[in-house]
């Protein structure tokens, strides 16, 4: 599992005093992709990118400006190009947003979609 603070902003608050829905989308590419930063190879991190195919969000609870915030992420599977991870959004115990969602792996100099090898792949998935 990874763990990604989050910052929340004064931009992130809507008309109704609580964090915005879209706001999430971007935590969520935020935690993924640090946390494939964070695992992956140099090399790796250097040669691919992520792009989101789909986002599943269960909204919990609300965010507000002062909340301490944290994303906890898990990678779950890879099938060729695709990964699939899940993400709880929380404040403290409080389960505040629970993602499930899917990424393809993109070689960076090409734009394709790409599969990672059994070795980086192992770095992530128990």
């Amino acid at each position: 599992m990874f763990c990604h603070p989050i910052r929340i902003a004064a931009a992130d608050i809507d008309d109704m005093g609580h964090v915005n829905n879209s706001v999430y989308l971007r935590w969520v590419q935020e935690a993924v992709v640090g946390y494939w930063r964070k695992t992956a190879p140099a090399e790796s991190v250097a040669a691919h990118l992520w792009v989101a195919l789909r986002h599943e969000i269960s909204y919990r609870r609300p965010t507000f400006l002062d909340d301490i915030v944290v994303a906890d992420v898990v990678a779950e599977q890879v099938k060729g190009a695709r990964a699939f991870f899940s993400t709880i959004i929380r404040r403290g115990e409080d389960v505040l947003a629970e993602v499930k969602s899917c990424w393809c792996c993109l070689d960076a100099g090409t734009g394709r979609p790409v599969r990672l090898s059994r070795e980086v792949v192992g770095r992530f998935i128990p």
